[in-house]
């Protein structure tokens, strides 16, 4: 396993430094809560997408991706193209303008929404404002928790913490919570100086660092194996056909088909995070203006028309290098024989290429399914894959772009519990007289307090061996439910808000009993599904994945229309700038190439073609 040459060293700490000082440089203009937890609302458009973009790619997208290269091979560029630019562009086009305005008819700055709870306490009612407020809290704390386990990982696979374990004698758990409290602490230290303006300047600056930290690994790759045609030759057929790996997952045996898989992934899975998540809304709605904040959207889902061939090459490649095994190599020099050994670890000579098998934390051997497989740690395809490809001095620029997307979803996670706590939690129900200064008080306190959270959470994920799982329950359970409730409060003056909170409640309950219920075929019961009882095997936890957001969503949207019928609407003056047919229209422009309707058209297309090309 190579090691950080001093050239690495530098580059990290060059990138560390960076960091620091955007916090440093915003830290004598945090003087009240809408700079620390809005940014002021004064930034361009242009640099709020490229902070979007970073946002984005946390360890969820860039592990996760190349996770599901490794696994699914093309059929992810799908996935991700549904999945992503169609969502983002609806949520620029046509919800973006409503949460930046929220109840801008009233013409008072301080009455429009600085998060999406407080949005759903203008167009609803305080007790739906404070629900997802609560729940939106864990989850954000959870996801932090599960980038700070992720980064931890690479960073032990890295052993960059090698020397100071040796010299503390620290035993393994002991580097691993070392890997998880440091980056804590540096994300934590620019958050509390300079809140979501340093965190949206680190995360434009990440996005520059994982391209170009990722092409390389890709272009290696593909030189490494003989081009296009080695690469096919190298990897199973499979995997170079797109969406054949991914109905290979059990998703057409399972009865769901191309409509299922655009419902649920389009639709449910994508407008849950483009549209309804505040880690990623909070980047575009700190905007200078509800023009830019659209802007940001669009160009955010321009770039990713191209940033998915970064994600999921790495992990194509990673299947169809050799295999590691231990080996004894015999030389004779000088009249004597040496014998090089070469050792490798059980759970790596059980993979496949550069992904390894899952390894027990107790013994250090593969985990084993029902079948008698090993379970493939596919998160690591990424990580090895940089390991393998990148020399000495170019491994600091690779190892600073996988920290550079981890540590985006973890600054993300916190400034948006920070922002939902203060002002949804704290102000809006604990104490509806603080003043600004206390408010700043409470959301710097608010951030500690998501470290430690998300440092418990990092811990309870390395107890379940898993990376992504839990973090799609915690979808499930929140942003599903949620994207049907704000479909309809958008668009549908007639919904109320019992409608609301009662259909919230609902699709969290349905996500957690369907969850409970459903086992896939080979997995344990637990965090995979079954822990309540097993009545169903669906045919892969990407099925189950799909059915429990998708059931979440349907009963969420039918629960909130029926109790909305019974109860009793608000009147129409009362919902100016909440809803879409009551926004203020503004005269369309003579130029039409320039409407954000035409761009976002010319973007669709060209996905559209991206994709086309590789069928």
């Amino acid at each position: 396993m190579p090691s950080l040459a001093p050239a690495d060293w530098l580059i990290l700490l060059i990138y560390c430094f960076f960091m620091l000082t955007a916090g440093f440089s915003l830290k004598r203009v945090m003087t009240g809560s809408r700079q620390y937890l809005q940014a002021g609302r004064a930034l361009p458009g242009w640099l709020c997408g490229i902070a979007l973009v970073g946002v984005s790619l946390g360890s969820q997208e860039v592990l996760g991706m190349g996770a599901a290269g490794a696994r699914y091979g093309l059929g992810s560029l799908g996935f991700i193209v549904l999945g992503t630019i169609p969502a983002a562009l609806f949520a620029g086009l046509y919800l973006m303008p409503i949460y930046y305005g929220s109840n801008s008819g009233t013409g008072a700055p301080d009455h429009t929404a600085r998060s999406i709870p407080e949005y759903l306490g203008l167009r609803f009612d305080q007790k739906t404002r404070a629900l997802n407020a609560c729940l939106f809290s864990l989850g954000a704390a959870f996801s932090a928790g599960i980038s700070l386990y992720a980064m931890a990982r690479v960073l032990t696979a890295l052993h960059i913490f090698e020397q100071v374990s040796n010299r503390l004698s620290l035993p393994a758990s002991g580097v691993l919570l070392l890997a998880i409290v440091l980056p804590a602490a540096l994300v934590l230290t620019y958050i509390l100086l300079g809140g979501l303006g340093a965190a949206m300047y680190n995360q434009a600056l990440q996005f520059c660092v994982v391209v170009a930290g990722l092409l390389p690994i890709a272009l290696l790759g593909l030189k490494n194996l003989g081009g296009w045609s080695g690469l096919k030759a190298a990897v199973p057929h499979d995997l170079l056909h797109e969406w054949s790996g991914a109905t290979q997952a059990g998703a057409h045996s399972a009865g769901i088909g191309a409509v299922g898989l655009l419902f649920g992934v389009g639709l449910v899975l994508g407008g849950g995070t483009w549209c309804t998540d505040f880690r990623l809304l909070q980047t575009a709605m700190a905007a200078k203006n509800a023009d830019s904040a659209r802007r940001a959207q669009l160009i955010a889902a321009a770039v990713w028309v191209f940033v998915p061939f970064l994600l999921i090459l790495p992990g194509i490649v990673a299947v169809g290098l050799p295999t590691p095994h231990t080996s004894i190599v015999v030389h004779n020099e000088n009249g004597a024989i040496y014998h090089d050994i070469t050792v490798v670890p059980a759970a790596v000579e059980a993979g496949q290429g550069m992904v390894p098998a899952k390894a027990d934390p107790g013994t250090g051997n593969p985990i084993i399914d029902a079948n008698g497989h090993p379970v493939l740690d596919y998160a690591m395809a990424t990580p090895n894959t940089l390991l393998h490809f990148l020399p000495m001095g170019l491994l600091g620029l690779g190892v600073s772009a996988l920290l550079a997307c981890l540590m985006s979803g973890v600054a993300a996670s916190m400034t948006a519990f920070s922002s939902v706590f203060a002002c949804d939690i704290y102000q809006a129900f604990l104490a509806k007289d603080a003043d600004d200064k206390r408010i700043l008080t409470v959301a710097r306190w608010s951030a500690v307090g998501c470290v430690l959270l998300a440092i418990g959470a990092a811990c309870a994920t390395w107890r379940f061996n898993s990376l992504l799982d839990a973090m799609v329950l915690v979808f499930a359970v929140v942003n599903a439910p949620l994207f049907a409730t704000l479909l309809l409060g958008a668009f549908w003056r007639r919904a109320t808000g019992h409608g609301a909170f009662a259909g919230l409640i609902a699709g969290a309950a349905i996500a957690l009993l369907h969850h409970g219920l459903d086992l896939p075929k080979g997995a344990q019961p637990g965090i995979h599904g079954g822990w309540i009882a097993v009545v169903h095997h669906p045919a892969s936890e990407l099925v189950l994945d799909l059915g429990t957001a998708t059931l979440a969503f349907l009963v969420s949207l039918m629960v909130t229309v029926a109790v909305s019928f019974a109860t009793k609407a608000r009147p129409k003056t009362e919902l100016k700038g909440l809803v879409h047919s009551l926004m203020a229209r503004e005269p369309l422009g003579t130029q039409w190439w320039k409407r954000p309707e035409t761009l976002a058209v010319a973007i669709l297309l060209a996905a559209i073609a991206v994709n086309l090309i590789f069928v």
